[in-house]
């Protein structure tokens, strides 16, 4: 048995058909292109001629370069007709693309009911179609539809169907759990039984209906097969598809097999997020392998062994997908968790020292009255250099009023007036914006701009409002976080409060202030690496 495993991707077919992913053909490339870098023998880019947005698609990747072969998907010919004539067939040709994947059934049920014909000319369906696109020099394989189901309800005719895919020349047999209700011990015995009737190389394919699609697949591989189909971050209908994020690192890195480069597999991390933004699907924090939290460490036993060595609550490393380690700070943390992180961010605490033991219960404090730092490093760092002393502030805060006006002519403006004192001067502005918030950001970067132009290289990225006990209704407290960015960087702050506006205007601030020390701190940073010759000129 051969311990190299052909990973075809199908994010870009069957991912998009899950429920709010909807893919541009501009995005489709985009995503391909990170799939073939990554490894991927097979992208499945969609149904030629279905849609104007796979016509271009498949026009487009005409002009690239590709490691992978690039798959179109489509039905076996109608009943009663011929391949010849067959206008799916024929797309698929005109695709230009060096595989094809067809979808037929294996279900007698399905054959009846949905296909509406006899057993018969189901399997002349199958066999005309392979035939047709192998004259046409094409690598083919059959996704065997309801494979699993149609086995165990009729076995003579599930492998009938398989064998009259081998006979017309399929280079693949992919078996497919399409309503993801077939268990692992089944996965296993049907393909042992199987695949000692069939000599054509076979694949699995699984959908997550009961949180078994990864297992499934697992199972498969065990059980002999050669291919896995499913998609990134797990993307599609119903409950989704296989998550290759999870399985392939696991059959790499604990089973023995070989899916990847072990330098593209540290890309994992990367091509999964990369995927989501272009999705504008949120990634789950807890998602195995990939997610931000999936080597976080909260808990102060936990963070205090990981320090002496990681492998006590870690199953792999988290370079090898391309993820990191993280120490979450927060009121169930110890003081492992404060000295780690501050050792993250460059601040070295002394452990003996009252002031350490201080900070841990002001961020205690902090979380009880409703902050979380988890989310919001920047805020944390901020905390840091204030209880080290290392903080020197770039204004002082004064004032602001807040003015909203809506009359029957207009919709609502909102005006900022804000008052701040920089090196001993005080600076009054006004500007208005699309809400309170945008005015107060808009104010408080007009107010900076003169003696802080960095200002105008950063933007809000995220704004997100929670609140915090509903019992309290609308004078419950919220917690606003903050996303930034610059060219360079990301970073999250947190502001807590029974008023949105007092929370919005505290993350803010903070958003800016870590902006212009971490400015600082990068300069100060360049400009000690040319006086010690370190930097090029």
């Amino acid at each position: 048995m051969s311990n190299v495993i052909s990973i075809f991707d199908t994010t870009l077919r069957d991912g998009t058909q899950g429920e709010g992913i909807s893919l541009s053909a501009d995005d489709k490339i985009k995503i391909a292109r990170k799939l073939d870098a990554f490894g991927a023998q097979y992208i499945e880019g969609g149904i030629p001629g279905s849609n104007g947005k796979d016509i271009e698609f498949f026009k487009r990747v005409k002009s690239y370069a590709w490691n992978a072969k690039l798959t179109a998907f489509g039905s076996t010919r109608r009943k009663q007709s011929l391949a010849e004539h067959d206008t799916s067939l024929n797309r698929i040709i005109e695709a230009g693309v060096p595989a094809a994947t067809l979808v037929g059934k294996s279900w007698d049920f399905h054959v009846h009911t949905a296909l509406q014909t006899t057993l018969e000319e189901n399997l002349a369906m199958i066999s005309d179609s392979i035939a047709y696109l192998k004259r046409a020099q094409m690598e083919v394989m059959l996704d065997a539809e309801h494979f699993f189901d149609g086995y165990k309800n009729n076995p003579e005719y599930a492998l009938a169907v398989l064998k009259a895919a081998q006979e017309a020349g399929a280079d693949w047999i992919v078996m497919c759990d399409t309503n993801g209700g077939t268990l692992p011990n089944e996965i296993g015995r049907i393909i042992r039984e199987i695949s000692t009737q069939v000599q054509v190389k076979l694949g699995i394919h699984t959908h997550n209906d009961c949180e078994l699609a990864a297992a499934n697949t697992l199972v498969a591989v065990e059980a002999g097969v050669t291919q896995i189909q499913g998609t990134m971050n797990g993307y599609g209908e119903r409950c989704g598809n296989a998550n290759l994020c999870s399985i392939i690192p696991t059959l790499q890195l604990k089973m023995g097999y070989s899916c990847v480069k072990d330098e593209q597999l540290q890309e994992l991390t990367t091509v999964a997020r990369y995927v989501s933004e272009i999705a504008n699907v949120h990634m789950p924090v807890n998602q195995p392998y990939v997610g931000n939290a999936a080597f976080a460490h909260k808990g102060g036993i936990h963070v205090s062994a990981i320090l002496k060595d990681s492998r006590t609550y870690e199953h792999i490393q988290p370079e090898l997908v391309g993820n990191k380690q993280r120490v979450l700070v927060s009121e169930l943390a110890g003081q492992s968790n404060v000295l780690s992180k501050a050792q993250q961010l460059g601040y070295e605490l002394d452990a003996s020292k009252p002031e350490t033991r201080s900070i841990m219960e002001r961020i205690k404090e902090l979380e009880h009255q409703g902050y979380q730092f988890e989310g919001a490093d920047a805020s944390l760092e901020l905390l840091l250099r204030q209880a080290t002393g290392q903080t020197e502030e770039p204004f002082a805060f004064e004032s602001f009023k807040i003015l909203v006006e809506k009359s029957a002519q207009r919709s609502v403006v909102s005006e900022a007036i804000v008052k701040l004192n920089i090196d001993g001067e005080t600076i009054y502005t006004a500007a208005e914006g699309n809400g309170p918030v945008n005015a107060l950001d808009n104010a408080l970067r007009k107010a900076l701009i003169r003696h802080y132009p960095y200002i105008e290289e950063m933007h809000l990225s995220d704004y997100k409002v929670r609140v915090l006990d509903e019992n309290d209704t609308t004078a419950a407290k919220v917690r606003v976080l903050i996303e930034s960015t610059d060219s360079q960087n990301a970073w999250s702050t947190v502001g807590v409060s029974s008023n949105v506006i007092e929370a919005s205007w505290e993350a803010l601030v903070d958003s800016i202030r870590y902006a212009l020390i971490g400015k600082e701190k990068r300069q100060l940073t360049s400009e000690r690496k040319e006086q010690i010759g370190l930097v090029n000129h």
